[in-house]
């Protein structure tokens, strides 16, 4: 039996979560350690220059620790900013997570799409670059939502969070007269890993019914790519669950899940 390969899933909090689901779906063999940078979070209330300081020498010893096969940067913030310097500094490969836009105008049919994502995200030249690029004549909104990961996580952790608060949020990201509008909104990029977390919840309170874009899906067959085919792996991959304020948490029937049913250590 071969070693099973180890995947480290980095994200500032627990969206990344809704891409370690995706990956362990497509690879249950491989050994996962999860990193939610909740000392650092959210990222959004940072510069570009903190996150860069912050993430480069963080994930040096991160691989020194855990020395993974594969990184998957499960953060739309921290992987326009930091990814090239990743790939600069390291030898491994590092799978990123990007808004796609791309994929949302080829499939929007009224040619009108929503990106839904931090501040920081929707203001990026990166993210500009990429409706220049791919737009294919779709009018784009940007969306920055300043609390929608917050309240994601907080409703991950089991506290209430109200209807009100995720509709207000989501409401700029719906452009015209009502579902019926032949111009109106009928894509919305999910330009942040934390926001599938309510992705149900979206869906019921959307003023009309869109298409919800998530990467998750297509970086998990990117990773696959990276590692190519499976082999006879060993039963001992396990799952690791690391937060980097070393705070106690009580989330591990609400993690499991996202382990593939493994209880992380």
């Amino acid at each position: 039996m071969s070693t099973p390969p180890t995947i480290l899933v980095f994200d500032s909090g627990l969206g990344g979560l809704t891409v370690l689901r995706e990956v362990v779906a497509a690879r249950p063999g491989a050994h996962y350690v999860y990193v939610a940078d909740d000392a650092f979070f959210p990222y959004g209330h940072h510069d570009e220059a903190e996150i860069i300081a912050r993430v480069v020498p963080l994930m040096g010893e991160l691989i020194g620790t855990h020395d993974p096969d594969l990184v998957v940067i499960a953060c739309n913030t921290a992987s326009t900013l930091v990814l090239s310097h990743l790939r600069a500094a390291y030898s491994l490969p590092f799978v990123g997570t990007v808004p796609a836009i791309k994929p949302a105008c080829v499939s929007s049919k009224t040619r009108r799409v929503s990106v839904l994502g931090t501040r920081g995200t929707v203001k990026r030249e990166y993210t500009r670059k990429l409706i220049s690029d791919f737009a294919q004549g779709c009018e784009v909104t940007l969306v920055g939502s300043g609390e929608l990961a917050s309240l994601a996580e907080a409703a991950l952790s089991g506290a209430s969070v109200r209807d009100e608060d995720i509709a207000a949020e989501l409401a700029p990201c719906f452009v015209g007269d009502g579902a019926h509008d032949p111009a109106r909104t009928d894509t919305v990029v999910l330009a942040c890993t934390h926001y599938p977390l309510l992705l149900d919840r979206l869906r019921r309170l959307a003023p009309w019914p869109v298409d919800w874009i998530d990467p998750a899906p297509a970086i998990a067959r990117r990773v696959s790519d990276l590692l190519g085919p499976a082999g006879s792996e060993s039963d001992q991959a396990g799952a690791e669950m690391i937060f980097t304020s070393k705070r106690p948490h009580a989330l591990t029937e609400a993690l499991t899940p996202f382990f593939g049913g493994r209880v992380p250590a």
